[in-house]
């Protein structure tokens, strides 16, 4: 997928499927119903022909995916042939009739197709081999659904400790998180610089994901550097987490790094998310800065999209940072959401191949237990009314949508610009780099990884190839 010309046939695929007008789901209902019957009460002397072959083909499915897992390495040799052109177009077409079979739920063909993809995808294989299959996990286990037995099989879920260890290596090894941690934290601390003649040398970061804590030594040793044994810094951070004991691993770590810097006070204060917080001030005029990374496309619906801007923006910081996950649209379809998420996974898992060996055991486990698990959750996620939340959307959908809650957009400083460039040069080992001033579109195209500064200088975004992945941009409120 490295080749332009493949690329742009993957994009022409993709957005001739994303284009098809919706079939209409008459009977679908009882469909639904019918394939809830079929899948899950085994009533074996009731059986008629039709649900013995829907069983017959869900085992056939499973075998054929369960050799795939056995004999990995086996497989891929044996059907190089299949991908000899170098763009797996074959394979990107079969799963995406395969989509359409599983939303229009066509059980028989969505199982022959799955069946089919199973005998032709590899964890070890090439960049579309592998994102492929992912997909048609995330595709079989939305097909036979939460009921069946098997479905906790395709998904696959990973341990917390092996999905931080497959988040440390992806930390380590691509640009990807670093990117956003490094330019987020530069807009923090020149807002922070901005105010320092009436902040009292305090900072307080509000973090709605602080995850494992990654991005925080970076602004610590920032600080730091600011800072005198006359003259202290205060960093607050509150940081709102999934469970007590990451919380308390965030913490300890945290806490641990900042004690190498005696001229700076730290302070942390870990949240559960959805916590009621009634005020989250601590100290007289300092500065507050709120983390939105990776977040915001996490809650499953636009309401709480919403009230959480509303939230923050009550609190009127001094700064805001937005990073999301670039999308091509703002779907409103499976099929749409399907289709983007692909260009996007696809993107995502080439750009390993920039990073580490093809057969190296830290970007399968990148693949397994962090992109593909997103991969699988995304397929099989519903909001509370049942509807799909959007993942992935475009940078002016966000623009539009903080700028209705009362945000203005600032200007990306050259400086963070120039860091996320040297950030690339460091990061990027095997293809070219490009540095662009606007992204118009679905960005330039080439190979490696790229920045580009958007919006009249306003987002800075990191791309693959043609294909924007993750856009940062610093917002302030208005009153």
């Amino acid at each position: 997928m490295e080749d332009p010309e493949e690329e742009e046939l993957l994009n022409l695929s993709l957005s001739v499927s994303a284009g098809r007008s919706e079939r209409k789901k008459k009977g679908k209902m009882m469909m639904m119903s019918t394939r809830d019957h079929h899948l899950h009460h085994h009533h074996h002397n009731s059986f008629s022909s039709y649900e013995q072959g829907l069983e017959g083909k869900i085992f056939r499915l499973l075998q054929t995916r369960d050799l795939m897992l056995r004999q990995d390495q086996n497989l891929m040799r044996n059907r190089r042939g299949v991908l000899e052109d170098g763009n797996g177009l074959p394979l990107i077409h079969l799963l995406l009739s395969t989509a359409t079979c599983v939303d229009d739920t066509n059980i028989n063909s969505a199982l022959d197709n799955l069946t089919q993809l199973y005998q032709t995808v590899s964890l070890t294989g090439d960049s579309v081999q592998r994102v492929v299959a992912y997909f048609a996990d995330g595709l079989a286990a939305r097909l036979l659904t939460r009921k069946s037995p098997f479905y906790d099989v395709l998904m696959d879920e990973p341990t917390s400790e092996e999905e931080f260890l497959a988040f440390t290596d992806l930390y380590r090894v691509s640009p990807y998180y670093q990117f956003a941690h490094f330019t987020a934290n530069q807009a923090i601390l020149e807002a922070f610089e901005n105010e320092e003649d009436k902040n009292n040398r305090a900072l307080h970061v509000i973090d709605f994901d602080v995850s494992y804590g990654f991005q925080w030594p970076s602004l610590i040793q920032s600080l730091s550097e600011k800072a005198t044994s006359g003259n202290r810094i205060s960093l607050r951070i509150t940081g709102f987490g999934k469970n007590l004991k990451e919380l308390q691993e965030t913490e300890s770590r945290l806490i641990s790094f900042s004690k190498g810097f005696t001229n700076l006070v730290f302070e942390f204060q870990g949240l559960l998310r959805g916590s009621r917080v009634i005020n989250l001030r601590k100290k007289k005029n300092e500065t507050v800065g709120v983390n939105l990374v990776s977040y915001l496309n996490t809650l499953s619906s636009f309401m709480k999209i919403s009230d959480t801007l509303g939230f923050v923006h009550s609190l009127n910081p001094s700064i805001v940072v937005l990073v999301e996950q670039e999308g091509s649209r703002s779907p409103r379809t499976f099929l749409s959401r399907f289709t983007d998420s692909l260009h996007y996974f696809a993107a995502m898992f080439d750009s390993l191949d920039d990073c580490l060996p093809m057969d190296s055991t830290e970007r399968l486990r990148i693949e397994k237990k962090l992109l593909g698990k997103e991969i699988k959750t995304m397929l099989n996620y519903y909001d509370v009314d049942g509807s799909d939340c959007p993942k992935y959307e475009r940078m002016e959908t966000w623009k539009a949508r903080m700028e209705s809650h009362g945000f203005s957009g600032t200007k990306v400083s050259s400086k963070a610009l120039i860091q996320a460039k040297l950030l690339l040069k460091m990061r990027t080992h095997y293809s070219p780099l490009q540095f662009e001033d606007d992204g118009g579109g679905g960005g330039g195209g080439g190979g490696g990884f790229r920045v580009s500064e958007r919006d009249d200088g306003r987002a800075i975004s990191l791309g693959w190839q043609n294909r924007f992945l993750l856009t940062v941009s610093a917002w302030q409120t208005v009153l």
